[in-house]
């Protein structure tokens, strides 16, 4: 799992190597694929079929600005300065599955969307601080709702983190909003991805035409940051990095 995740943390660094004004979401993610395979392992998302059927038809998902999740690479879709982009990115390594998510700046960014970029990154670690052996699931899902609230920001319901091992979705899910002491009693050993989806105004999403890409209401920017973690008795574990993409931003 921390082999799969760490590959994960590479391909988003390789990514922000790349990611400027002028560029195409299809040519991200043929980067990501080539670096994905050229390290021995398998792009989980090429091809992993949504409820309706729809196979995901590249191998990151590349969602700009009012782009909640789940945005489909395009030839047609070319970054512009002042933009936010969400990468997230799977592997599946020696069949253990890395899964990681990193919202990034194009060129110069409004500070009102910083903000929410910067709010939405701080409720992923508040949500990790609370996962800890012992606690229950609500903890962490209070502990990223209470923040981003606070700042006066939509957190997006009908999306959730997820349990992760041997498959890239498994029990339980993980919400970003809940009650503490609710939920799924936490135990050393398990495997979940957090992933804060927060929104600048109202919580509302739709789904695209596409049957993947999901978008807010009121058309303004959304923030997703995701780490895979391992829980243990003290302080979780964080599986996946930001540390490759931190070190070029």
């Amino acid at each position: 799992m921390r082999r799969a995740n760490q590959l994960v943390g590479k391909t988003l660094g390789e990514l922000a190597k790349h990611i400027k004004p002028g560029v195409t979401t299809l040519r991200l993610d043929k980067i990501a694929d080539e670096f994905i395979r050229d390290h021995g392992a398998i792009p989980t998302f090429k091809d992993f079929p949504n409820p309706y059927g729809t196979p995901f038809p590249a191998s990151i998902c590349t969602s700009v600005n009012d782009a909640v999740v789940h945005g489909v690479p395009s030839e047609s879709e070319v970054l512009k300065d002042g933009d936010i982009i969400s990468i997230d990115c799977g592997t599946l390594l020696d069949g253990f599955n890395g899964d990681s998510a990193y919202t990034f700046c194009v060129g110069e960014v409004a500070d009102d969307v910083k903000k929410l970029l910067k709010t939405t990154r701080e409720a992923l670690y508040l949500g990790i601080q609370n996962a800890i052996a012992g606690r229950h699931l609500g903890d962490i899902s209070s502990a990223v709702q209470t923040h981003c609230e606070k700042e006066g920001y939509g957190v997006v319901r009908e999306l959730t983190g997820h349990g992760i091992g041997r498959e890239m979705h498994e029990d339980p899910q993980v919400p970003n909003y809940g009650r503490r002491g609710n939920g799924v009693l936490l135990k050393a050993g398990m495997c979940i991805a957090i992933e804060p989806m927060i929104t600048m105004g109202d919580k509302s999403i739709y789904m695209m035409p596409d049957r993947w890409t999901i978008r807010t209401r009121d058309g303004k920017p959304a923030a997703h940051f995701e780490h895979t973690i391992a829980i243990r008795q003290g302080k979780a574990e964080i599986l996946s990095t930001f540390e490759e993409i931190e070190n070029i931003n």
